[in-house]
C-alpha cells in the first residue's frame, strides 16, 4: 500500500513504520536518519532491497509485518477514540525526546487536550514497583500531589503500585499527570486501571508509541520506559528491587543527563534495595516534593516553604472510598460480596480493591479481601495509612 507522494505522506509514512519497527529499534531508527521515511517505507510496502543491518530472516519477517500496515486506517480508528498522532517537527512533539538519538519514536499517538511538548518542559516522572508497600502508596501520592501544586507534571506508567498511587496524587491534587504506556492508547492497561487511565484522559494526556488496540509485552515495558526518562527533567524512583524496570527508567535518565532521585526507605526492605543502590551512586536522596523541586526546577527557584503532607485517604475518589465501606470490619469477604455492599459491579470493585490495597487499605486473604489494621483505625477516625 502506497503512503508517500501525498501532502500528508511523512505522518502516514511514520504511522505505516509503527506497525512495522517495534519501539526503539535502533536500526530502524538508523534507516530513517540516513535514507529517509519516505525510502524506507517505500522498500518495506514494495518488497524491495534489503536495508543494512538485518539478516534475510528477519527482513523477510518486517516485510510479513508491513503487508498487514494500514496506517489510514490507524488513523481512522485513532479519530474516533480521540487520539491523535505527533511526529518530530510537529508543533507539539517534545524535542527532549531527540536526545534518544536512533532509538527516538517514530511518533507517539496523544490522547487528551493538552499541548505535549508544554506539558513536557516542566515534568518529573515518578516512578517505583508495582507491588509496593504501603509506605511507597504514600510517597508517590504525597510527592505527585506536591509537585502538581507546585504546577509540575507528574509523567508516570500507569501500572499498579507506584505509579497509579503518582497519578491519583497528581489528579487528588487538581494537577496534571501523563500516563505512557506499552500498548494502544485506546486499549488501558492493566484493566484494573481503565477507569485511572479515563480520568487521566480527561485531565492530563495518556501517550504511547503502539497504534490503536496493539498489547503490551515485557520488552514494551522496559523500551517505554526511555520514553519515560527522556520526556521528564528528572526521574524520582520511589520503590523498586534489584532488578525493577524502574531502575532501567532511572540509568535512562542518568545516561541522558537528566536528574536522578531516589525515596529512601526502611534497609530491611527488599523494595527499597534498588533505590539505596541507586543513592549510593549519582542519584540524589529525595523526601518531599520539595527537595525534588530544587534539584530540577529551573536557576532561583528555592523549594517552596514545607507543609503538612497530603495522605492517600485524602485522594480517595468517591467510588474507592464506597468500595472501602463495603468491606466488613472483622473478616475477608468475596469480591462479589463486597460489589453487592457497594452496590457496584464486580468488576469495578476489584479494580477498587487493587487501588486500595496499593495505599494501604486492604490485603489479599486467598479469594477474599480484609481491611488492613491502619484502614480499620481510619474507619473509626484514628489515623490512616501513612
Amino acid at each position: 500500500m502506497s503512503v508517500v507522494g501525498e501532502p500528508d505522506d511523512e505522518l502516514l509514512a511514520r504511522v505505516f513504520l509503527t506497525r512495522v519497527l517495534e519501539p526503539g529499534d535502533e536500526v530502524g531508527g538508523r534507516w530513517v536518519r540516513e535514507f529517509g521515511v519516505g525510502e524506507v517505507v517505500r522498500r518495506l510496502a514494495e518488497g524491495g532491497q534489503i536495508l543494512p543491518g538485518v539478516s534475510g530472516k528477519r527482513w523477510q519477517g518486517l516485510l510479513a509485518r508491513a503487508d498487514t500496515a494500514r496506517p489510514r486506517e490507524d488513523l481512522a480508528v485513532a479519530r474516533k477514540s480521540g487520539v491523535r498522532f505527533v511526529c518530530p517537527g510537529h508543533p507539539e512533539w517534545p524535542g527532549q525526546l531527540d536526545d534518544l538519538g536512533d532509538a527516538r519514536p517514530l511518533g507517539l499517538w496523544v490522547r487528551g487536550r493538552a499541548g505535549l511538548r508544554m506539558w513536557a518542559l516542566k515534568s518529573v516522572a515518578v516512578v517505583g514497583a508495582r507491588a509496593c508497600t504501603e509506605y511507597g502508596a504514600h510517597m508517590a501520592a504525597t510527592l505527585a500531589a506536591g509537585l502538581a501544586e507546585q504546577g509540575w507534571v507528574v509523567v508516570s506508567g500507569g501500572a499498579y503500585g507506584v505509579d497509579g498511587a503518582a497519578h491519583r496524587g497528581a489528579l487528588g491534587a487538581g494537577g496534571a499527570t501523563v500516563a505512557v504506556l506499552a500498548c494502544g492508547v485506546d486499549r488501558p492497561y492493566p484493566r484494573g486501571h481503565t477507569q485511572l487511565i479515563g480520568r487521566i484522559a480527561e485531565q492530563g494526556l495518556v501517550i504511547g508509541e503502539l497504534p490503536p488496540g496493539d498489547h503490551p509485552t515485557p520488552s514494551r515495558f522496559i523500551l517505554r520506559n526511555r520514553v519515560i526518562a527522556a520526556l521528564t527533567r528528572g526521574t524520582v524512583v520511589v520503590e523498586a528491587a534489584h532488578r525493577s524496570g524502574s531502575l532501567v527508567t532511572a540509568r535512562a535518565a542518568q545516561r541522558l543527563g537528566r536528574h536522578t532521585m531516589g525515596v529512601p526507605g526502611p534497609a530491611t526492605s527488599g523494595l527499597s534495595a534498588g533505590v539505596h543502590e541507586l543513592l549510593r551512586g549519582e542519584a540524589a536522596l529525595v523526601t518531599d516534593a520539595a527537595d525534588v523541586v530544587e534539584l530540577v526546577g529551573d536557576i532561583g527557584q528555592l523549594a517552596p516553604d514545607r507543609r503538612g503532607p497530603v495522605l492517600p485517604r485524602d485522594l480517595l475518589e468517591p467510588a474507592a472510598r464506597q468500595v472501602l465501606d463495603g468491606l466488613p470490619g472483622g473478616r475477608a469477604a468475596r469480591p462479589e460480596e463486597i460489589a453487592r455492599r457497594a452496590q457496584t459491579t464486580q468488576e469495578d470493585a476489584i479494580a477498587r480493591l487493587y487501588e486500595l490495597r496499593a495505599l494501604g487499605y486492604v490485603e489479599r486473604h486467598g479469594d477474599g479481601w480484609k481491611l488492613t489494621r491502619q484502614a480499620v483505625m481510619s474507619v473509626r477516625g484514628g489515623p490512616g495509612p501513612c
